[in-house]
């Protein structure tokens, strides 16, 4: 009996450890180190943006990420994500597209150089074909070439497609877009633009 007793200990120990490993998401102190070590403060480029959130942490533990509690928790983080995205202050989604199309083709901003004045483009063409009369485009994001000229403009498109620029992770935790409201790389008022831009009926996007 005694000896059942120490053996059931010893597996409940076990299963205990296991729980812990698969439960908790290890820390790589080796690319913390690199990271720190690698990059300095300067300009309003400050320390925090080596410092990952949680979601970031996750994305970039690719075992943890697929694992089941990896899964639950990326759901988690979407959603929270997305129930933290406001709607535009006016109830307005589209502005210029021709200020769209500026903000789209500017790589320019947040970056040491730069000041907390100065506005931040987009780089949405590193990522993506816009315009077909674009010859220079990334294609890590798919084309948004007749975006509005396919989806329409239905209250629900601009709803996703103004939750999409704001926060992709709302809806892929680890989407490669960046969370231009998230991180106040973008204003609401580029955001409109932006959002004309693909949508306006009058946008070459859309010709």
């Amino acid at each position: 009996m005694k000896k059942l007793t120490i053996l059931s200990g010893c597996l409940l120990l076990i299963a205990s450890m296991c729980t812990h490993v698969t439960h908790s998401q290890p820390v790589d102190t080796q690319l913390q180190a690199t990271m720190k070590a690698g990059f300095r403060a300067e300009g309003i480029a400050k320390l925090d943006r080596i410092e990952q959130d949680p979601t970031q942490a996750i994305c970039s533990d690719e075992k943890f990420k697929v694992s089941p509690v990896g899964q639950k928790k990326l759901i988690e983080l979407q959603a929270k994500s997305l129930a933290e995205i406001k709607p535009p202050s006016d109830g307005k989604y589209l502005g210029d597209w021709k200020e769209g199309e500026k903000i789209a083709q500017s790589g320019r901003g947040a970056t040491w150089t730069d000041n907390l004045k100065s506005p931040n483009g987009g780089s949405c063409y590193n990522c993506h074909q816009i315009d077909k009369k674009e010859i220079s485009y990334g294609n890590i994001g798919p084309s948004l070439t007749a975006y509005g000229k396919v989806r329409g403009t239905s209250q629900g498109i601009l709803e996703y497609t103004w939750n999409r620029i704001n926060n992709s992770k709302a809806y892929n935790a680890c989407s490669n877009m960046p969370r231009f409201a998230h991180f106040e790389l973008l204003t609401e008022q580029q955001i409109k633009d932006v959002m004309a831009l693909l949508l306006d009926p009058q946008s070459p996007v859309n010709q």
